[in-house]
């Protein structure tokens, strides 16, 4: 069964070598659908126009955490803009990320609060990045209270995962859960009904296991389908079943 990647960056250089072959490649093997995720300006421009590209490839748009510190004062004029192609499905990937030394927290949560009031804006699904700044982040969700919302890449708490699920967000897992040492991740799995879960890969980064330090590409989420299902106590096609749809409603995708 073919699997929808819910969270990919083919726009990143490390594709620049082999970008169309190799999506033209997966999608005619092992993926249903991509969503590009923008992670700054340019990057979203890219997204889209890869969107655009490719018939079942979809984009996000939105600035990354780590992407906030040179943007134009027009910048969510835009997003907006962006947004309004047929194929652009999400603001994302936005959020907080404290992993690094000397990151801004208020211009951070400013920007991810306007990023937020922007989905709102236009009834938009949003893509959440939470690095290192779970409490900060929970908070803004708490207030803010996204309509449609995924906790994307998640490595909190199966706590913290019961609180997302009961503001009725959703939750997305990558390669992660397929590590050894990947106990808190299975946790939250296990926390997590089957109808709010997304697979994903974050590719090119976050490989899963057997390919763990590699290049990350779509067709890699069959691992984490499988681990996934494991987990779940169901079978594969079940789990990729349970999460495609998942996907196609959240997303609003129209797969052909």
């Amino acid at each position: 069964m073919k699997i929808i990647d819910t969270h990919a960056h083919y726009d990143d250089e490390k594709f620049d070598v082999d970008r169309d072959l190799l999506i033209k490649t997966m999608f005619d093997t092992d993926i249903a659908a991509i969503i590009n995720i923008g992670c700054s300006i340019s990057r979203s421009e890219r997204s889209v126009q890869l969107a655009n590209t490719y018939p079942n490839m979809f984009a996000a748009v939105g600035v990354h955490p780590e992407e906030i510190y040179d943007l134009p004062n027009d910048y969510l004029d835009i997003l907006r803009s962006l947004a309004k192609d047929e194929k652009t499905v999400a603001i994302g990937e936005i959020g907080l990320d404290y992993h690094y030394d000397e990151y801004d927290r208020e211009r951070q949560i400013k920007v991810f609060t306007e990023q937020l009031e922007l989905a709102k804006e236009l009834d938009m699904p949003v893509i959440i990045h939470s690095r290192d700044a779970t409490e900060d982040t929970m908070d803004i969700l708490r207030r803010t209270r996204p309509k449609k919302a995924v906790m994307h890449c998640f490595s909190g708490s199966a706590e913290t995962a019961r609180e997302i699920i009961d503001m009725g967000l959703y939750i997305s897992f990558t390669g992660v859960l397929t590590f050894k040492n990947a106990k808190k991740a299975v946790a939250a799995c296990e926390a997590v009904p089957l109808d709010r879960l997304f697979l994903e890969t974050d590719c090119p980064y976050m490989a899963p296991t057997p390919h763990r330090g590699e290049r990350c590409i779509s067709s890699m989420v069959k691992y984490t389908a499988a681990r996934l299902a494991e987990i779940k106590g169901i079978t594969i096609d079940e789990a990729i079943a349970a999460c495609n749809e998942n996907a196609i409603k959240f997303f609003g995708l129209n797969i052909t």
